[in-house]
């Protein structure tokens, strides 16, 4: 029988003027950007907080810290990869992954394919091992308000064995 693992992650970061839209590593087209230590791509860190929490190696911020100025304006896909090696090295390989980015707006539809393909690269998956959805929140909480951008993610580990 094999071994599995399952985490889930969670992000939210705030919409500001000033900085870029990233998600799942693509720049997108906005006139907010989401605020935070490293590129604040909230998809990227739900779904390594989701790895992370598969082996119970914690979060995010124990590996990259907010108050660490070597991680300020961090890509993170380059995190991600960093993460991945820390999966691989423990002898787990990734199954898929499984995610939803709320947003009210931009509409993210145009970009899921690029993101899925970033982050299927940087994960050595094929796409269709990334799951990425989009919804809004219905005008509903912070989100819904256009104050910010949430994630949710969930991956499946397998033992490498």
């Amino acid at each position: 029988m094999a071994k599995i693992r399952i985490g889930n992650g969670y992000d939210i970061h705030r919409l500001v003027a000033g900085r870029s839209l990233i998600l799942g590593g693509v720049k997108i087209e906005h006139e907010l950007g989401l605020l935070g230590h490293s590129d604040a791509d909230v998809l990227t860190h739900a779904i390594m907080d989701a790895m992370l929490g598969a082996l119970s190696l914690g979060d995010i911020g124990h590996y990259f810290p907010p108050t660490d100025p070597q991680w300020a304006g961090a890509d993170s896909l380059v995190l991600l990869k960093q993460v991945y090696q820390l999966i691989r090295e423990r002898g787990w390989q990734i199954e898929n992954i499984d995610s939803v980015v709320v947003a009210e707006r931009p509409k993210l539809k145009p970009h899921i394919e690029k993101m899925r393909d970033r982050l299927s690269d940087v994960l050595e998956l094929k796409p269709d091992q990334v799951g990425i959805k989009a919804t809004t929140n219905e005008k509903l909480d912070s989100v819904g308000r256009e104050e910010g951008i949430a994630a949710y993610a969930v991956a499946l580990l397998v033992a490498s064995d």
